[in-house]
Order: C-alpha cells, then structure tokens, then sequence
C-alpha cells in the first residue's frame, strides 16, 4: 500500500554494501520516514525494492538522490572495461613508479596493488610542452594515428591522455584527442588538462586514469537508473553525491565518475553537520558505526573539512577534492584477538555479514563487538525490530574461548575489555581528526550514528572530554538523509604559480572569471538555471619552497590577497602549529567552486511535550561504571516525544539503532528528534 499517495516527497537512498537505506522525506509535513532493503548484485535493484518498501509511488517524488559505493567498488575489485594511456614518451612508468613510498613502511615484502592500467596498455607518442605553456615539440600525428591503430585492434575504448606539463597548456593533449577522435569516433577520451589540470604528474596521471576507468561504469549505470526510474513514472534528474559535498546529475557523474569514489562517508559527514546545527551546535565530529568500519569527519564552524589528498587503494591518489574523512576497521563485527605479545586486540579483521558475529549463528566463531555488547545486555537478543535473533551463549562462548581464559578474565571483564580496546582504536581516529589538526575536542559535540555509534558514543566523549553526544533519529540511515541535504556543485581549478608580490590583480580576476564560466557551462549542461547558480573563489597559499599548500576563500571583488595571506598565516598556525608571517608566501592554485542549488524542503519541528516516558522492559546491563549488572529500563525510542527525558542507567531501542545512557547521565530529546546526552567532564 503507498502510505504517500499524492504527496511530494524526497527520496534519498545510500547503497551500502550490505544495505540500501532510504530516507523519505515529505514536503507538505516536513516529517521523515526511513526504510532499509538487502544490497543486490545489480545495486538498481536494491535501490527500487528498497523505494517501494518505504511505501513511495515513483511518481510522487520529486526530487532523487543517490549516494554509491559503485565508484569505490569498481576500483578496489578492479571490475572495469580494460583502458588505455596514452602519455609523452619518457613517461610511460608514472604511474607505476608512484611517490616511492608504502602503505607500510616496515614491511618490505608488501606488494603494491597494481596500477588501474598495466603497463602493456600505457602507450607513448612523441610531444612536449615546457613549464610555462610553451609548445616545444606538438604531437607527432603519425606516431599518435599509429597508437589509434593499436587501440583499434586491441578493441578499447575506454583512453585516459596524460601528457607532461599538460597543466600548464592543453594544446598537445587536445589534438592527441582530436585525433582519436577521428580513428576511433566511439572512444571515451578523458584529458589530464581536463580532468585535473595541476603541476604534480602523478597525482595527476592517477586522477586522470581513475576517471577514466571508471567512465564506462558509471556512464552505464547512471543510464539504466535513470531510465528505470523513469519507467516507475519519475521524471527529474537523478543527482547523484560527489566525494566533494555536492550533487552531480547523471551527465556529469558520466564526465567526472572518479568523484563518487567517496560518495557515501560524504553523506554522513552532510549530515552529521546538518543534525549538529538543527540542535544548536557549530562545531562537530561525526562518528559514523557501522558492521565493518568507523569513518570520522570533523566540522569547524559550520564547515566540513576539505581535502585533495586522498585514495581507494595506497599509491593511486584521487585528487578531487573531498571531505576528510578517516575511515577505521572498527565496527559492530570488527573481531577481538590476541597477537603474538598476548595482547587484547580488535579489528580490523570483520566477521562481515556472513558469517557474522558469533551471536547471528550463522556459523561465525570468532568474538565481535557485537558479541561483547550482547553478553553485556547492552543488546537485546533481537536486532532489526526482531528480524534477527540473537544468542547470547554463542557470544559468551566465543569470548571465553578467544579472550577470557587466555588471559584470565572472567566473561564480563573480557568483554569490558574488547569494548574499552575498539573505543581507544575510535577515539584515536577522533584525536586524528582533531588535535592533530590543531582543533580541541572540547570545543565540539559528537555526532554519533550509524547501526553501532549510538552503543559507544558516551564512553568515547568521556575518554576525548567531549561535553555532548548526539544521537539523530534514524542513526542507521542517516547517511542517506545526507543526499538530501546538498546542492549540485562542481570544482573547477587552474594552476597559478607566483610569488604574492608578483600577483596581478587583473590577471587573478581573468582567471577566475574564466573558470566561473567554465562552471558556468557545467551547471547549464545539468538543467541549473542562472538564478541558482552560485559561485566561490578560492586562492591556495603555501610558504616559498613548500609543496603542501592551504585553500583560502576569497571575496569577488578583491583587489589585493593581504587579507588572503593573513587568513593563510593564522590558519597554518593552527593546524601545522607554526605560522611565519615574515616568510615569503606563494600562490599555487585559483579554484571556484561552481553550485547550483537544488531546492529546499523544511524539516519538521515537533512541540514539547513534558510527560514522563515509561520504559517498555527492563534487563540486566553491564555498564563500564560498575562490575556488577543493573537492572536497566528499556524505552521504546519512537515512544519518546520531543521534551522527553530519560535518565540513566536507560537503553533506548529502535530498528536500526540501540542508544547506551550509562548512570548518572541525562538524555533529552530535542524539537528535532535528536537525542541529547550531557556528559560532565570528569573531575581530576
């Protein structure tokens, strides 16, 4: 039965690799429901069964995002059409030479994944272009009609074009393609100048290889969605989460497919920000639980750390730019073990999902998370509103087998134990995100979500000194509920190397204008109008000599980058912890963020209410406070109205989540839904 027949919904839906959660949201009350379907071998699958168990006619909606792991898959299993690179002579081996470092630096005997594009298909042509745009040698066009040749009889249509200093001039790469072109007219071409027009070779050639590779992909995925939702009656664009906190729309996912390699943490970063801010807090970390990993985001005054320094696989850098994320193994089935000191350890070995942690059993034998939180009674013994049972003696033998009698524990403080080891793993993450970066935990709430988080969350804000825990409504969709939160938006960036003193004024407004146009093109290819565009500049800074640089955003009519520089000094200062306002400062990089915004729906405020909730059961729970269990009340977590109060020692249960209020702490729920714990900071 479709519970929305008529009304204007939103869909949202992030394919995960065991699940596809749907976050529904509708327009005329404002109010979200939420619904979760297996992950299927054809992900389109997934995403329809999952729309239609959320009860929504494809009809009525009127706006679909899409968050996917298609991207990242492709790449880590290496499920793409075979590709072809075509480089300047003498280059050949870029890509496999890479930076010369490891993954492990210890480990000697650790292979390196192979490049995306192996050797025997990295093929070479004479031309070259020097540092500063000149043409010293164009392309030799027998020698490139004779790689078109060999491309033709291989079959392949899929080439990335990556040739040196392309940066600085296209020229060369844009007649290389012109000629292909004209031999092979069916071919998807991607430019280095294009695709990521910036001085580094490998960074470079990598990002250029992964788009490609990845384009035949995503282009007929984005084709097969689309034209199976609009089978089911839909009739705007898909949008899809880029790794940059943006939309594309199907064209553009086609043109820049490497820039769903991080789609879905994206999400839950968006929303992790946007749960922060409807509670009244700036100033958040995000800490996203899921079964296998944690993934851990940091928002500083409203905005989402940004980085161009990140991968799918150790080596291969992606340099669109992403919100930073840092990803764990550490989730609900990340495994406790004992290494060869005989020390507790955990993760990132995971049980998965099949076979599970030993409490599913489903033939899992091995202690998880899970497992120490069911033998705790943190955990009920069924999951997913009693879809699936659990038992409790599985859990426990597993742990006393693997942790307990090794090292003389008793059941209850092994897996104490197992939980203390998988929260110090995530509070370091945090540290990582934070302090490192010169930022003070204390100074942020901790947006706690995913089907895991909620269990851990206050054990973490004590251990960091964080003063709030948030808990949103749906914590196991809300990465979903992400994709309907951002605008479509693309990044558009040119190399600009001068010393501050040598800037033209005149030439930096030039080029920014022309990359604004350039955006500007990008967003009407994808339907947006001029009165949604929107555009921001930036300048990235670095110290004379240094190679890392800094993105400062600048206004549109400056006519001096002073103010820039001093924004570049104080905020080196903070997160190198060092900052020399008397060094001479280089610009390296103009870039424009291009946005086109998708319209607004108003999400529900609900009234308080003051009545007292009743909890529904109550069971014995093991808190890490006491040795001893607790008789606990159990509350129904959609019983709980906006105004309610819970104290603790309390569990709150949902379908997707479980919400731990250890004693002596208070959880509000706020006009959002969100659930709100004050932890005291402990007294020294």
């Amino acid at each position: 039965m479709n519970n929305n027949a008529g009304a204007a919904v939103r869909v949202a839906c992030d394919v995960g690799g065991t699940f596809t959660d749907v976050c529904v949201l509708d327009e005329a009350t404002g109010k979200i429901h939420v619904a979760k379907s297996p992950t299927t071998p054809d992900p389109i699958d997934g995403v329809l069964a999952g729309i239609s168990a959320a009860g929504v006619d494809l009809k009525d909606v009127v706006l679909f995002s899409h968050g996917t792991t298609l991207s990242t898959n492709a790449l880590i299993t290496r499920n793409f059409p075979p590709a072809i690179m075509v480089t300047t002579k003498g280059f050949r081996d870029v890509i496999e030479i890479r930076r010369g470092t490891r993954d492990d630096l210890w480990d000697t005997y650790k292979e390196m994944a192979p490049p995306y594009i192996p050797r025997r298909n990295r093929l070479v042509v004479s031309e070259r272009i020097d540092y500063a745009g000149k043409v010293l040698e164009p392309v030799d066009e027998k020698e490139a009609r004779e790689v078109a040749r060999i491309i033709r009889k291989r079959g392949v249509k899929t080439i990335a074009v990556c040739f040196a200093n392309a940066f600085a001039s296209p020229v060369n790469e844009e007649r290389m393609r012109d000629i292909l072109k004209e031999e092979l007219p069916d071919a998807n071409i991607s430019l280095s100048s294009e695709i990521m027009p910036e001085i580094f070779e490998h960074e470079r050639f990598s990002t250029t290889v992964a788009n490609a590779v990845l384009a035949p992909v995503v282009g007929e995925y984005t084709t097969r969605l689309e034209e199976r939702m609009a089978e089911g009656g839909y009739k705007e664009d898909v949008l899809l989460l880029h790794s940059g906190g943006g939309m594309m729309t199907g064209k553009g996912a086609s043109k820049f497919p490497a820039r769903l390699a991080a789609s879905g943490i994206a999400a839950g970063a968006i929303a992790s920000r946007f749960v922060a801010e409807r509670a009244g807090y700036e100033n958040s970390i995000s800490l996203d639980m899921g079964g296998t990993s944690t993934d851990v985001s940091l928002c500083d005054r409203g905005n989402l750390r940004v980085t161009t320094d990140w991968y799918i696989e150790y080596g291969y850098p992606i340099c669109f730019p992403s919100i930073e994320v840092l990803t764990i193994g550490a989730g609900g089935g990340s495994l406790a073990w004992i290494d060869e000191a005989n020390s507790l350890r955990n993760g990132p070995q995971s049980a998965g999902s099949t076979p599970g942690p030993a409490c599913y059993g489903r033939g899992g034998s091995e202690p998880t998370n899970c497992d120490a939180n069911v033998v705790l009674g943190r955990l009920s013994d069924r999951l997913a509103g009693g879809a699936v049972a659990l038992d409790k003696s599985l859990s426990a033998e597993a742990i006393n087998r693997v942790v307990a009698e090794p090292l003389g524990l008793s059941l209850q403080e092994a897996a104490v134990s197992i939980l203390k080891v998988a929260n110090a793993n995530m509070a370091d993450a945090v540290r990582l995100v934070s302090i490192r970066r010169g930022y003070d935990p204390r100074d942020f709430a901790l947006v706690t979500f995913g089907g895991a988080g909620p269990l851990h969350g206050v054990a973490l804000a004590r251990d960091l000194s964080i003063p709030t825990v948030l808990v949103p409504p749906a914590p196991g969709v809300t990465s979903a509920l992400g994709c309907l939160l951002v605008d479509i938006k693309h990044d558009i960036s040119r190399m600009y190397l001068r010393a501050l003193e040598d800037v033209d004024m005149a030439e930096v407004d030039a080029a920014f204008q022309e990359l604004e146009a350039e955006g500007r093109e990008h967003l009407s290819h994808e339907g947006v109008t001029e009165d949604r565009m929107s555009f921001q500049r930036h300048v990235d800074m670095r110290y004379l000599g240094q190679w890392r640089a800094m993105s400062i955003e600048v206004g549109e009519n400056i006519t001096s980058l002073d103010e820039a520089a001093a924004s570049f000094h104080e905020e080196h200062g903070r997160e190198h912890n060092y900052s020399r306002p008397d060094a001479p400062v280089e610009v390296y990089r103009l870039t424009v963020t291009a946005t086109g915004q998708t319209p607004k729906a108003e999400f529900a405020e609900h009234d308080l209410d003051g009545t007292p909730p009743e909890p529904d059961s109550e069971r014995d729970v093991v808190f890490d406070e006491a040795p001893e269990s607790i008789k606990t009340p159990v509350y129904d977590r959609d019983k709980l109205k906006a105004g309610a109060v819970v104290e603790g020692p309390a569990i709150i249960e949902q379908l997707d989540s479980t919400v731990l209020i250890p004693p002596g702490l208070k959880a509000e729920v706020d006009p959002s839904l969100t659930i709100v714990i004050d932890v005291p900071l402990a007294q020294s």
